[in-house]
């Protein structure tokens, strides 16, 4: 059964001095307002694409590396996963250049290197997010077993 999720922005103006707001059907995080400035240079209290797509892509991870390592018979007791999206001018335009994954769980049971392995797996392709990336935005996975 596939499963739809909705989001709405609404814009005014142009790009440099316009501003808007992205709202979430479901209703679980508010309306939080956007920029060009938030996007391009300091937050100041607002979202950007960016953000929103690091906040997907930490959370996705760490729901599909939590399957992972239980489906191995070592279920985390803990994770903490951290996403940085890098956006930034190519060319003439600008793109997603870069995500990094930084992850650090407790995991009794299970080796450093194996933990790692997972990590990597997942935060390349193994999870939804990783998978709509791969190919287009290099991904870094960094991985600490506490």
């Amino acid at each position: 059964m596939a499963i739809v999720r909705k989001a709405q922005a609404k814009w005014q103006g142009d790009l440099l001095s316009g501003n808007g707001t992205v709202s979430f059907e479901a209703g679980a995080l508010p309306e939080a307002p956007v920029t060009w400035k938030a996007r391009s240079q300091s937050a100041e209290g607002k979202t950007s694409p960016e953000e929103l797509l690091a906040g997907a892509h930490a959370t996705c991870f760490a729901m599909a590396l939590s399957h992972q390592l239980a489906k191995n018979g070592t279920p985390a007791q803990h994770i903490q996963a951290n996403a940085a999206c890098t956006f930034d001018k190519v060319g003439d335009g600008f793109r997603v250049v870069r995500m990094e994954l930084h992850v650090e769980a407790k995991v009794p049971g299970i080796a450093p290197d194996k933990f790692a392995e997972f990590a990597r797996t997942t935060g390349e392709s193994g999870c939804p997010i990783s998978a709509a990336l791969h190919g287009n935005v290099p991904i870094t996975v960094s991985a600490t077993l506490l």
